[in-house]
């Protein structure tokens, strides 16, 4: 079995922070958010077509609320 790494507990950290509630996503820095999406492009899910479907589509999200964050509004708005 592999080793879980402390990058693998601060991944996992913060996937549940954010799954916890539809609010807490919103609540992350800009900082954890480029953090996570460093550590979630390192994970491979090829192995796993829906666990690597969502990877993707989560990806999508915290680029989307970057770029909120960047620009200093919603994209809407």
């Amino acid at each position: 079995m592999a080793e879980i790494t402390d990058e693998d507990r601060e991944r996992v950290k913060l996937l549940q922070q954010i799954t916890a509630s539809k609010n807490e996503f919103k609540k992350l820095s800009l900082e954890q958010l480029q953090r996570l999406q460093e550590l979630v492009e390192k994970k491979d899910y090829s192995h796993d077509k829906k666990a690597h479907k969502s990877k993707m589509k989560l990806l999508g999200k915290i680029n989307v609320r970057i770029y909120e964050l960047t620009e200093g509004r919603g994209i809407w708005g």
